[in-house]
C-alpha cells in the first residue's frame, strides 16, 4: 500500500512493513530487506523474542524492542524519516497495520509513504514444518496424544487410508484434500512417537530422508544417466533397483498377506506376471471352491488392467443404491446418497 503525494510536495519520508517468515531459517533475509535496514533511521521490532534479533545484531543494526505508537510514528517519518518495522508473515501486527490504514483513511494527517516489504518467503512445503511443531505440542501436552503408541494408532492409519481411496474414488475435491491431510497425520504421528524410542529412535527427517533416497535411487532415467521413453520402461528401472535392494528369494516375499483379500490376490498375480512365471491354479478350498472362483476373477482383472478391489467396491455401492430404492430411501440426485 502507498501514499499517493500531491506534485511539488515535500518528499514524504517511509514506513517499511518488513514481514518475515519463522518457516524459514533466521537470517535469510532478501537483499532488498538488508538495503531497507541498512538505510533506516530506526528500526522497530514489537516481539523481543523474534528468532531474526540476533542476526540483526550480528550485522551491526540497532533494533529498538518496543510497540510503534502509530500517530508518533507517522509524525516522525512525515518528513523525511525512514523507519523499518519488523513483523511476522500472515497476519503481521494487527494493531499497527490497523492504526496505519485508520489514518491513512482519515485523509487529516500527512502520511509517509507505506511499503509492505517481505523479507523473506516460505518455499513449498514450509507448512509442513508447522505440523511438525504442532505434532510436538500436542505430543507433549495432550493427555491423550502423549500416551499413544504404534500399536495404539495402526486402526487409525487403516481407517483414514481407506477414507482416502473413497474420497478419491467418489471425486471429492474437498473431501480429498481432508483425507490426504488425516494420512499425513498418521505418518507425522508415528513418527513423532518413534523419536522416544531408546534402541533405535528415528525422527521425520529420517523418514522424509529415507524416502529421498529410496526415490532417487529408483529413477535412474531421471536422477542419472539411463533413460526411459514410457511407463514401462519406468516400471521396468523402478522393479530391477527394488529387486537389487531387497534381494528377495521369492516374487511373493514383502506381500503383507493382512491386507483385503482381493487386493492380496491382485498383488500376488500382478508380481507372477511380472516374473514371467506359469503358476498352477491351487487346489480347491472348501464346498465350491468359492475362494479359487474369486482367485480366478481377481488374476484375470490384474491381467487386463482392472483394480478388482476398486471394481467391486463399485458394485456395492450400486448394490447399496439398490437396497435403498427397494427400501424406498429417497436418494439424493447423481450422489448415491440419502436426501435429507
Amino acid at each position: 500500500m502507498r501514499y499517493v503525494r500531491p506534485v511539488n510536495a515535500q518528499p514524504p519520508g517511509r514506513i517499511v512493513l518488513l514481514t518475515t517468515s519463522h518457516r524459514v531459517a533466521p537470517g535469510l533475509l532478501s537483499w532488498p530487506a538488508w538495503q531497507a535496514l541498512r538505510g533506516a533511521d530506526r528500526v522497530l521490532c514489537p516481539d523481543p523474542d523474534h528468532p531474526q534479533l540476533p542476526y540483526l545484531h550480528e550485522a551491526g543494526i540497532e533494533v529498538e524492542h518496543t510497540a510503534p505508537d502509530v500517530p508518533a510514528l507517522v509524525e516522525e517519518c512525515a518528513e523525511n524519516g525512514r523507519t523499518v518495522v519488523v513483523i511476522p508473515s500472515g497476519e503481521g501486527d494487527r494493531d499497527l497495520t490497523d492504526g496505519l490504514a485508520r489514518l491513512a483513511g482519515s485523509g487529516r494527517v500527512r502520511m509517509p509513504e507505506l511499503e509492505l516489504l517481505p523479507a523473506s518467503y516460505d518455499l513449498p512445503g514450509a507448512r509442513l514444518l508447522d505440523l511438525v511443531q504442532v505434532m510436538d505440542t500436542i505430543r507433549a501436552e495432550c493427555p491423550w496424544s502423549s500416551t499413544q503408541t504404534h500399536e495404539g494408532l495402526a486402526k487409525y492409519g487403516i481407517e483414514e487410508a481407506y477414507e482416502l481411496v473413497e474420497a478419491i474414488e467418489a471425486g471429492d475435491r474437498d473431501e480429498l484434500r481432508e483425507e490426504l491431510g488425516d494420512v499425513l497425520l498418521q505418518v507425522v504421528f508415528h513418527a513423532r512417537i518413534a523419536e522416544e524410542d531408546a534402541a533405535a529412535p528415528f525422527s521425520i527427517d529420517d523418514v522424509a530422508g529415507g524416502i529421498v533416497d529410496k526415490l532417487i535411487h529408483r529413477h535412474p532415467h531421471v536422477f542419472g544417466e539411463e533413460t526411459a521413453e514410457t511407463p514401462e520402461d519406468v516400471k521396468a528401472h523402478w522393479l530391477r533397483t527394488k529387486a537389487a535392494e531387497k534381494r528377495r528369494e521369492s516374487v511373493t516375499d514383502g506381500i503383507p498377506l493382512g491386507q483385503p483379500a482381493l487386493a492380496l490376490a491382485t498383488k500376488l498375480a500382478a508380481r507372477v506376471r511380472t516374473a514371467g512365471l506359469e503358476v498352477d491354479s491351487p487346489p480347491p478350498v472348501g464346498d465350491g471352491d468359492i475362494g479359487g472362483l474369486l482367485l480366478a476373477m481377481a488374476v484375470r482383472a490384474e491381467a487386463d488392467g482392472t483394480d478388482p478391489e476398486a471394481a467391486l467396491r463399485a458394485a456395492a455401492r450400486a448394490y447399496r443404491d439398490a437396497i435403498r430404492r427397494t427400501e424406498g430411501v429417497e436418494m439424493e440426485e447423481g450422489s448415491g446418497e440419502p436426501r435429507d
